[in-house]
C-alpha cells in the first residue's frame, strides 16, 4: 500500500490529467462548432434586443396644469423613478382632452398621463390602456358673497336666483375641471343660467378672491394649492351638494365624498355643518405599447404614494381596479391579482428587470437551443468519421490503383504519396473516444507502406496472381 503522499501525488496527476484531457477536447470542440454556437449566439442577441427589448431609461408623463394636485403627484412620481434609475419626465398641460390627445397620438413621446373619469367618452380611442384609479378628485364650488342656501343651488334654473346674472368659472374647455363642471350643471338644468368664463385653476382663484367673478369650479385634490387657497379664505363659501345620491346615480362615475362639522378648520367651524361633496377618481393612463417593466413601476410607485391614508382616502384603498372605462391593461391585471414580480420585492429594479428578462429570454430560447447543444458532439463525431472515411476512401482508390496499373520505376512516388496521406491524417484531430479509428486508419496506411518496401511487391504483376478485393 502506498504512503499518503504517493496517493496524494497520483491522485494530484490524475486530476490534471483528465482537466487537461477536457480541456483539450472543449477546445478542439470550439474550433468545429464556432460557427453554429455563433448563429446560436446571435439568435439569442436578437431575441434579447427586439423580442423583449430592455426598458426605457426615460418616460414622458403629463400631468396637468400649474397649481394643481397633479403637478405635485408627478413631482412625488418623478422621485420614486429617480430612485429605481428611470428618468420621468413631466409634462404640463392645460387638462384631460390634451392628455388623451397626447397618448392617442402614436407619435407623440407621452407614455402615460393622469386623467380624471368622465371627460371623455372612450369611444373610438384606440392604444390607450388604464393602469387603474389612483385617487379622488373632489368637484369644489366655491362662491363670495352672502352664504346660499343649498335649495336654491340644487333648484332649476328658473329659481335659481342667486347666480343667474353670475360670473361662474367653468375650467378651460378640455380640462377635467371644465367636464365636470358641465355634467353637474347639465343634470341640474343649469347649464346655460350663468355667465360662464373659461378660467384655468390658478387664474380663477385669483380672479375669485378679486371679486372678478363670483364662483368657481375646480376638479382637484384636497392638498391641491388652488384647493388649499380657496379653503383658506374666510370670505368665501362652498356648496354642499345635499343630493349627492341623484348625481351619482345619474352619472356612474362620481363617488359621494362625506366631510363632517369642522372637518376643514375646526378653528373656524367649516364647514358649519355635515356636507356632501361630489368627487371623480384619477385614472393612471398609458400608451399600450408601454414596456411591462415600466407599466409595473407606474403600479408600485401609485401602491407607495397613492396607497396612503389622505384626508378623503384609506390606507391601501388605492390604486383601484374597478368602474374604468378605458380597457385595464394586462399588467395591471397581474399587479391586481398577485402583485408585482417577486424580485422586484428584494432586488434593485434594474438587476430584477434583467433576472426576469433573463427567464423570458432565455428559457423560451434554451428550449430551442439544448436539443441543438446535445447534437453537437455526435456532430462533431460524425464530422471526425467523415474525415476518417474520406482517408479511408483514398487509401483504398491508390491501392486500387497500384494493383491495376503498378510500375516499379514510379516507386519513390508510390512511397511520397502515401507519406502524404500519412500526413494528413496526423492533421485529423480526434477526442479520446475515436482514437481507435484514427489508429486503425494510421495501421492502414502503414500496411500499404509496408507492402510497397517489401523485396517482392504484392502490387507487381506478372507471374504472381493478383487478387482483388471487391469494393
Amino acid at each position: 500500500m502506498g504512503s499518503f503522499k504517493q496517493n496524494l501525488k497520483d491522485t494530484s496527476l490524475g486530476l490534471t490529467e483528465a482537466a487537461q484531457e477536457h480541456w483539450n477536447d472543449f477546445v478542439q470542440f470550439m474550433r468545429e462548432a464556432w460557427i453554429l454556437l455563433l448563429l446560436l449566439g446571435a439568435g439569442l442577441v436578437a431575441t434579447w434586443w427586439f423580442i423583449d427589448p430592455p426598458p426605457p431609461k426615460h418616460v414622458v408623463l403629463a400631468t396637468g396644469s400649474a397649481g394643481g394636485e397633479y403637478e405635485e403627484l408627478g413631482k412625488k412620481y418623478a422621485a420614486y423613478f429617480a430612485k429605481r434609475g428611470i428618468t420621468l419626465e413631466l409634462l404640463p398641460t392645460n387638462g384631460a382632452q390634451e392628455n388623451i390627445d397626447h397618448l392617442v397620438d402614436r407619435k407623440d413621446p407621452v407614455q402615460a398621463a393622469f386623467v380624471q373619469a368622465g371627460v371623455f367618452s372612450p369611444k373610438g380611442i384606440e392604444g390607450i390602456q388604464s393602469l387603474g384609479s389612483i385617487s379622488y378628485e373632489p368637484i369644489w364650488f366655491f362662491y363670495r358673497g352672502p352664504a346660499v342656501k343649498a335649495a336654491n343651488f340644487e333648484e332649476l334654473r328658473s329659481r335659481f336666483k342667486h347666480f343667474v346674472n353670475s360670473k361662474v368659472s367653468v375650467g378651460v374647455e378640455g380640462s377635467g375641471t371644465h367636464a365636470q363642471a358641465m355634467h353637474i350643471l347639465k343634470v341640474s338644468g343649469l347649464d346655460k343660467g350663468s355667465q360662464f368664463v373659461y378660467l384655468p385653476g390658478a387664474q380663477a382663484v385669483k380672479a375669485l378672491q378679486n371679486g372678478e367673478i363670483d364662483g368657481v369650479f375646480i376638479a382637484d385634490g384636497f392638498a391641491a394649492q388652488n384647493v388649499q387657497t380657496l379653503l383658506n379664505d374666510p370670505s368665501l363659501h362652498l356648496v354642499n351638494f345635499k343630493r349627492a345620491a341623484a348625481f351619482s346615480h345619474l352619472l356612474p362615475f362620481l363617488r359621494i365624498l362625506k366631510v363632517p362639522e369642522g372637518g376643514f378648520n375646526l378653528a373656524r367651524n367649516f364647514p358649519d355643518k355635515n356636507i356632501n361633496l361630489m368627487a371623480t377618481t384619477t385614472q393612471l393612463l398609458i400608451d399600450d405599447r408601454m414596456h411591462p417593466a415600466i407599466q409595473f413601476l407606474f403600479l408600485e410607485a401609485a401602491k407607495e404614494i397613492n396607497g396612503r391614508a389622505t384626508f378623503f382616502t384609506e390606507r391601501g384603498e388605492f390604486p383601484s381596479f374597478t368602474n374604468s372605462s378605458i380597457p385595464e391593461s394586462p399588467v395591471a391585471v397581474h399587479f391586481q391579482q398577485k402583485g408585482s414580480p417577486l424580485l422586484m420585492d428584494y432586488l434593485p429594479f434594474w438587476l430584477a428587470e434583467l433576472v426576469n428578462r433573463l427567464f423570458v429570454v432565455l428559457l423560451p430560447f434554451c428550449a430551442f437551443a439544448y436539443p441543438v447543444l446535445l447534437v453537437l458532439p455526435s456532430f462533431r463525431k460524425r464530422r471526425v468519421q467523415m474525415k476518417i472515411n474520406r482517408m479511408y476512401g483514398a487509401l483504398k482508390k491508390f491501392e486500387g490503383e497500384l494493383i491495376t496499373s503498378y510500375d516499379s520505376s514510379k516507386h519513390d512516388e508510390y512511397l511520397a504519396r502515401i507519406d502524404l496521406m500519412e500526413c494528413e491524417a496526423l492533421k485529423i484531430e480526434v477526442c479520446k473516444s475515436m482514437s481507435g479509428d484514427y489508429y486503425a486508419l494510421r495501421t492502414s496506411i502503414d500496411y500499404v507502406r509496408n507492402c510497397l518496401n517489401r523485396g517482392v511487391h504484392p502490387y507487381q504483376t506478372g507471374d504472381m496472381e493478383v487478387v482483388r478485393v471487391p469494393d
